[in-house]
């Protein structure tokens, strides 16, 4: 037990005290995440729309999440991470109480969109923010930790939010919004004065050397690709979000409180796991291999569903689904700080997080039209085949742009060298 104890001390270990700040502000918001898991739920049983108009307000909802994520990106290069994190959230989380009142198709569409729009730029800004904020050598456990807390507070949000959709499904928007406004507020109070970590002066003349050199992500084909492969990761991942409830309350007629433990369960794993893994693998295994591993996992976890019908096929598959986060989502997100620098680090994290905003509008939509016209079990196939294809494609263009890195990095060495000489 005192090694284990031991283990996560270390794991935890060397991160800033923004960093950690910066977490809380994540699980206060996160905490209240009840309105997206039980969305499709609400529209379809709340409300009375068909499973495909589910899908379109889910997909209208990621619609919001890609200009959302663009705005963001763009924003924060201009104005800022802090400002538009502290923005993002007071005025995200005033929009859930406006929503509350939406029902009729037409503006509970806009609604959705004008939320998911405002809630995503948050997004690029907080990854800036903790690349900011964190050393060089913690980047990946500096995401960790916040993906940490995110999930901490993913695990308490569904299985809250379970309970509140029992009595009523309009405490669920309370309660995003007040948590959203929370986090904003404990954002503003503590993150006003703070100063991010600073480069030593040999490492700032690089740096002012590379930002002469800085490239749009949009004109950098080996991140393009990559972006397009995490965005079929995410189609796959967001599966969870949109057809998940709507397959364990049609094939198993599970009722609201347990579909919300079922989406904890996630998050409470991810929460014990990541930071630990993370920290035991360092850079002792290559980048692209634990991506492609956490690929392949992930189709597991929906091959699984149709191997055989019992309840504990639903938790296996969702601890497969979680252990592929794990192996995929922290490196996915350092890989992308690595390729960028501080003059373009908000375009390239921007660019990133559309990857998975743009799979907000495609998963919903993928989902429900192959449930609509062929079965869940159809579903569960197309995405396990999806996952060996994005794992194959992850690990060649992965090991593509870790080739440059290493290449950049010894070129930088050197010039190093000549500076201090």
């Amino acid at each position: 037990m005192k090694r284990v104890l031991l283990l996560y001390r270390n794991a935890f270990g060397g991160l800033s005290k923004p960093a950690w700040m910066m977490s809380v502000v994540m699980l206060i918001n996160r905490s209240g995440s009840m309105v997206t898991p039980f969305l499709s739920l609400y529209v379809t049983d709340m409300l009375g729309y068909s499973m495909r108009e589910a899908g379109i307000i889910l997909s209208i909802y990621g619609m919001g999440s890609v200009c959302g994520s663009f705005l963001g990106g763009w924003l924060t290069d201009k104005i800022g991470h802090f400002k538009v994190q502290f923005v993002s959230l007071t005025l995200g989380g005033s929009l859930y109480f406006l929503l509350l009142n939406l029902r009729q198709f037409e503006y509970l569409a806009a609604g959705v969109f004008i939320l998911s729009l405002v809630n995503d730029c948050l997004r690029p800004a907080n990854s800036a923010s903790i690349a900011h904020y964190a050393k060089p050598e913690n980047m990946t456990r500096a995401f960790s930790l916040n993906r940490m807390a995110i999930n901490l507070g993913f695990s308490v949000g569904p299985a809250v939010g379970g309970m509140l959709a029992a009595l009523s499904y309009r405490w669920l928007f309370i309660a995003d919004g007040a948590t959203c406004i929370a986090a904003g507020i404990f954002f503003f109070l503590y993150f006003r004065n703070q100063q991010g970590h600073r480069p030593p002066p040999q490492q700032q003349v690089l740096l002012a050397v590379k930002a002469t050199a800085t490239r749009s992500p949009y004109r950098d084909g080996y991140f393009l690709l990559f972006v397009l492969f995490c965005c079929s990761f995410a189609v796959m991942f967001f599966q969870l979000f949109t057809t998940m409830p709507l397959y364990w309350r049609g094939v198993y007629a599970l009722p609201e409180s347990q579909i919300g433990l079922l989406m904890a369960l996630n998050g409470v794993i991810v929460f014990l796991l990541e930071m630990m893994l993370v920290y035991l693998i360092g850079e002792r295994i290559k980048k692209q291999v634990l991506i492609a591993v956490g690929l392949f996992i992930l189709g597991l976890s929906f091959v699984l569903l149709n191997m055989m019908q019992h309840l504990s096929v639903l938790y296996l598959s969702m601890i497969l689904l979680s252990i592929s986060e794990i192996f995929a989502m922290p490196y996915m997100a350092t890989l992308t700080v690595e390729r960028s620098n501080t003059t373009n680090r908000g375009a390239y994290m921007g660019l990133y997080t559309i990857s998975y905003a743009a799979a907000h509008v495609i998963a919903p939509l993928l989902g429900t039209s192959i449930i609509s016209t062929y079965s869940f079990a159809t579903l569960w196939w197309v995405t396990g085949i999806m996952a060996v294809v994005t794992a194959i494609g992850l690990y060649w263009v992965v090991q593509k742009m870790e080739m440059q890195r290493l290449g950049k990095q010894a070129a930088a060495s050197e010039t190093e060298r000549m500076v201090v000489g």
